[in-house]
């Protein structure tokens, strides 16, 4: 039972559907790292159990996973309370409220251990207990001690083993944030979580509050078990979007890993992206993210395992799912595909021209850009070959190969250098009177020279410097 694959979060996460389950609208994670004897406790204020419901909970195997269940019990097997809870420690107490009577159990597996007896405590004090006092009017709390799992190593260094176990509920806040993330979202959620007395923020996976968010319309598969609901979203491109907003919604993964499905059951998140081997995942298609909704009646059918952190997908089900995924890939190849092709657009006087030759794709600084060729013009015969060969050789030495590697693995961490206009005003100026002279108002010449970096940022000074020119002040 303390090998069944929990990872802190995952085993965090089921002891908390077991409130959702209880109907809770508070849960609160405290947890004591520098104690002496260091400790975690899940508090909720659910509706409780008495000592004959606790003892039952503490039962391995409570729940019969065939059992008709309503729509918001997110258990399944009556395991997760023990197995979760042994996964990260050796002592869990659980102690409970309801109808102004508290309660309280202890599985020891120390004193399982010598006694090879599976004999629950039944706990007649709780008033010494870690976080005992912070027990709601109806509620329970969930108290691991001996965390044996989280401390491995540093048992005797109070300050690595109280920092290991911080890293652990740092990567547990996030997954908390995104797994719970639909009980605690909109005007009225009925779900909030804090960590040690702060009130944890949801992550949405889908950036529904960017209006750059495509959304598509909700796509139903009713089956003889339950009805399948789809909704496919293709995120901002990165740009559009404010970089720490950006950075959340990637996680320590990077956007590159979170692409793909998102599968709920009962709203409860179970797996965070993954094409489940319906698609690859590549930059192109990282934009891409489907919504699936699935009820708790199916839970044979997809298989979702004792922590609920996995599932496989029926037949009929991944039929559905593979056409939306051509569709919706498409939908995120075109979003990249559509920008890249306004950076190189002939008309925009782009800096740099992609060209198709023998099935290949070459980037060339163009030497039509009026910055360029006016330049060109305005030096002496005997240098303008030289100049072109300049303009040539960095042409040819693009780093394709290193560009290739950093965008594969972060595209929006890929930048180009930035440059204040005092340095680009001497070409700026030259492809002004060169396009004036090719007969261009200052609007379009404006227009066309900040279409593209790096005059974009700087749009304002070209259109002070291109009016100068017409008014004839700048000379």
């Amino acid at each position: 039972m303390r090998d069944f694959g929990y990872t802190l979060e995952t085993a965090m996460a089921d002891i908390i559907d077991n409130s959702v389950t209880a109907g809770a609208s508070t849960v609160e994670v405290l947890a004591d790292t520098f104690a002496e004897e260091p400790w975690i406790a899940i508090i909720d204020d659910g509706k409780g159990m008495d000592e004959a419901e606790l003892i039952e909970a503490m039962r391995p195997g409570s729940k019969n996973p065939l059992d008709e269940r309503e729509n918001h019990d997110l258990g399944r097997f009556g395991l997760g309370l023990k197995s979760a809870s042994f996964s990260q420690c050796r002592q869990l107490t659980v102690i409970s409220r309801k109808a102004g009577v508290i309660s309280a159990a202890t599985w020891d597996l120390d004193e399982v251990a010598k006694s090879n007896v599976w004999a629950v405590e039944l706990e007649d004090d709780t008033s010494s207990m870690p976080a005992a006092d912070r027990l709601p009017k109806t509620g329970t709390i969930v108290v691991w001690r001996k965390l044996d799992r989280l401390s491995t190593g540093y048992r005797h260094d109070v300050a690595k083993r109280a920092a290991e176990i911080n890293k652990s509920l740092s990567l547990a806040e996030r997954h908390l944030r995104l797994c719970f993330h639909r009980y605690m979202e909109g005007s009225r959620p009925v779900l909030s979580l804090l960590l040690n007395g702060r009130k944890l923020a949801p992550i949405d996976p889908f950036a529904r509050n960017q209006k750059a968010t495509q959304v598509d319309p909700v796509e139903v598969l009713p089956l003889s078990r339950g009805t399948v609901e789809t909704q496919c979203f293709t995120l901002p491109y990165h740009k559009m979007m404010n970089r720490a907003a950006w950075d959340e919604l990637g996680g320590p993964e990077g956007h590159l890993r979170t692409q793909g499905f998102y599968i709920y059951r009962e709203r409860r998140l179970i797996i965070a992206g993954s094409w489940l081997g319906l698609a690859r995942q590549t930059e192109l298609t990282k934009l891409a993210r489907v919504m699936v909704d699935i009820p708790n009646t199916m839970d044979a059918d997809w298989k979702i395992d004792v922590r609920k952190a996995n599932a496989q997908m029926p037949p009929v089900v991944r039929d559905r799912l593979r056409r939306i995924v051509e569709r919706l890939q498409g939908t995120s190849k075109r979003t990249y595909k559509r920008r890249g092709q306004k950076l190189v657009d002939e008309k925009k006087l782009p800096f740099w021209s992609r060209i198709q030759q023998d099935g290949r794709i070459i980037y060339r600084p163009n030497v039509e850009h009026p910055s360029i060729s006016g330049f060109e013009e305005s030096l002496p015969i005997e240098f303008r070959s030289g100049f072109r060969t300049c303009i040539q050789l960095i042409g040819s030495g693009l780093p394709v190969e290193s560009l290739h590697a950093d965008m594969l693995g972060s595209a929006e961490d890929v930048f180009a250098e930035e440059v204040d206009f005092a340095s680009l005003s001497e070409g700026v100026e030259t492809a002004i009177r060169t396009l004036r002279g090719a007969g261009m108002t200052t609007s379009d010449i404006v227009a066309s020279l900040c279409s593209n970096e790096p005059l974009r940022r700087h749009r304002d000074a070209v259109l002070t410097l291109a009016q100068d020119i017409e008014d004839g002040e700048f000379t």
